[in-house]
């Protein structure tokens, strides 16, 4: 028995064995790696990954690069495109920068205004008790 299984270990790869598709798709249908030629890729998702050499990208790419999902849109924490005029909360408890106040979880922000900004603070808005600040989307939902 214990034989078998080191000849069966031989004649095929050990990670075939063990790594099931996701998707349904047989295993022969999986492309090899783009960047390091590895047999041994799987699909997560809508991409597909390379254990080896930790390369991700998708199946509709043929030059085995990531297409990009930024299309300049501002998304809120939960991935909810966010426009200029929205009413956010809050996701998280925020400390307001140069003083001791701090903005709670679900404080509910009306009217915002997106900017683009460099620093990653995205959103310009007028919170009420505290006045004008600029807010980062990753830490806001829309309501």
């Amino acid at each position: 028995m214990l034989d078998e299984f080191f000849v069966s270990r031989k004649r095929k790869s050990w990670f075939s064995d063990f790594v099931s598709c996701k998707e349904g798709q047989p295993m022969s249908d999986i492309p090899k790696c783009p960047e390091c030629d590895s047999e041994f890729a799987y699909p997560d998702g809508t991409l597909f990954v390379c254990p080896d050499c930790g390369h991700e990208w998708s199946a509709e790419d043929g030059d085995g690069t990531v297409a990009s999902e930024d299309d300049g849109a501002i998304k809120d924490a939960h991935g909810n495109v966010l426009e200029t005029g929205d009413t956010v909360k809050l996701t998280k408890d925020l400390k307001v920068k140069g003083t001791s106040t701090t903005l709670k979880i679900g404080t509910k922000v009306k009217n915002i205004r997106l900017v683009e900004s460099s620093d990653g603070h995205n959103i310009d808005c007028k919170v009420d008790g505290i006045g004008q600040m600029k807010l980062k989307s990753e830490f806001v939902k829309k309501v």
